[in-house]
């Protein structure tokens, strides 16, 4: 089936052109046919749920290496940041997880041919696309929103489903929209569909009232082509903001202090395709962390990013935790049992709300007693039931747990609801005598590629079944 899709930019004409795109056939087939057999088309890259969960036993000392894929909230988003430029695209160290689908699918919606060949994935973004990003794929990934602020910049409209994700409580996009509003942008709500135009946007000064981190990238993707300086103040600081920043400079941008709380963004007229090695997932070092800590031993994090973990580094090691910086990443090991600790989640460069469940994790076999607050995210604690199905000692008051450490949990049958608890049980299952089956391994495939392969490689006891 051939659909035909074409867009007119506010106050220029483009030129003449049909663009084609194949939708998918129920096997899957898409694309060019000429294509290199090693070359796969990216939305083949999905678990069918056929497996839908883990089953783990007691395990420990760990011990090996481990090799870090591309980060998660980074790649996403240089995704989404394709869509500024006609071309062909590289990204290197991409990581196989169900999200990276659902954006290449999202992508394919709007007309750009995504393939993949081992970690390295391939973007064409034709001269026109359709820029309407449809409720079916949006439901699933809220990191979908991201491709307002391209697509206005570009094309002058957006119409984008309201978005869905993971289950731990409101969070409004108010501060996306706000922060477009500033550019020029304007906003009808219709229907489950957010409509936005730009007749052109202009450089401003924005103010975030927090450092969001979809705010902070929405408004740095459409500013690159807005007509004039914009700032943003109270800006996130995270590592894959930075990230983000270097790949827009590269592709022509002028973005300025990324990775502070102040960026300067000096919009420019056109920018172009180009090629980037993903930052590697700070939050996947911290689950192999996390499982170092509550089996002991020691290990190696081939290309983890200490200067991206200071605070966590900072906390396992006040739990009893030795770690160094290795020539390509970092080497940790740790005690038979951590002691426990506070731990409260603040914005980066403070402790990151999706450390959160692994650190409570570890602190239910941990030595005393840790009160842990969520500063982040109203509602990021209902994976604690799980745990207390494991034996856990935990006990909740609006947002804070006080977490009493044991010897070791109970193996017990639990659920993942989201990605990052979803892992934080398959690791405290790893300290719990018996058998735990943690059920819903789709969310935690949304984030990893192959948790249980790369736990099993460190001797942890480990299965899909």
């Amino acid at each position: 089936m051939l659909a035909h899709n074409s867009v007119e930019r506010p106050q220029q004409l483009c030129e003449a052109s049909v663009v084609y795109f194949v939708l998918f056939n129920e096997a899957g087939h898409f694309g060019d046919p000429n294509l290199a057999d090693e070359v796969v088309p990216v939305t083949h890259v999905q678990h069918t749920g056929v497996v839908d969960r883990f089953v783990i036993r007691q395990s420990g000392p760990l011990s090996g290496e481990v090799h870090l894929g591309g980060a998660k909230n980074s790649v996403l988003k240089l995704m989404a940041a394709s869509l500024l430029a006609e071309g062909r695209f590289v990204l290197h160290n991409v990581p196989d997880i169900t999200d990276v689908a659902i954006m290449s699918r999202l992508l394919e919606a709007m007309g750009v041919t995504v393939t993949r060949s081992g970690s390295r994935l391939q973007i064409d973004v034709p001269m026109l696309v359709q820029p309407e990003a449809p409720y079916e794929l949006v439901e699933q990934m809220r990191a979908s929103i991201v491709v307002l602020g391209p697509l206005l910049a570009r094309f002058g409209r957006a119409r984008v489903a309201m978005p869905g994700g993971d289950d731990f409580g409101p969070r409004p996009i108010n501060m996306h929209l706000g922060a477009l509003e500033q550019l020029g942008a304007t906003f009808e709500s219709a229907h489950g569909y957010i409509e936005a135009r730009a007749e052109l946007l202009h450089g401003t000064e924005i103010l975030l009232e927090f450092p969001s981190v979809g705010a902070t990238e929405n408004a740095m993707m459409a500013a690159v082509l807005a007509k004039g300086q914009t700032i943003i103040e109270n800006a996130a600081r995270e590592p894959e903001i930075a990230d983000l920043a270097t790949f827009l400079n590269k592709m022509g941008a002028q973005v300025l202090g990324a990775g502070s709380s102040r960026i300067v963004i000096e919009g420019v007229e056109d920018l172009v395709a180009v090629e980037h090695e993903v930052i590697p997932d700070r939050i996947e070092a911290a689950t192999f962390l996390a499982a170092l800590g509550i089996c002991g031993g020691e290990l190696t994090l081939r290309g983890a990013r200490p200067d991206h973990m200071h605070m966590l580094i900072q906390k396992l090691g006040d739990m009893g935790m030795r770690i160094s910086p290795d020539a390509d990443g970092l080497w940790a090991a740790a005690p038979r049992r951590m002691r426990s600790v506070d731990v409260s989640t603040l914005p980066y460069p403070g402790l990151a709300t999706d450390y959160k469940p692994f650190l409570v994790a570890l602190l239910s076999v941990a030595d005393g007693v840790g009160i842990v607050t969520e500063n982040i995210f109203t509602g990021r604690f209902r994976y604690i039931d799980e745990l207390r199905r494991m034996g856990a000692d935990i006990r909740t008051e609006g947002h804070h747990a006080v977490v009493r450490g044991h010897e070791a949990l109970s193996g017990a049958p639990v659920k993942a609801h989201d990605i990052r608890a979803g892992a934080a049980l398959v690791v405290a299952a790893l300290g719990a005598d018996g058998t735990t089956e943690v059920a819903g391994a789709d969310h935690i495939d949304r984030g990893y590629e192959d948790l249980a392969g790369k736990l099993r490689a460190l001797g942890a006891d480990v299965e899909r079944a």
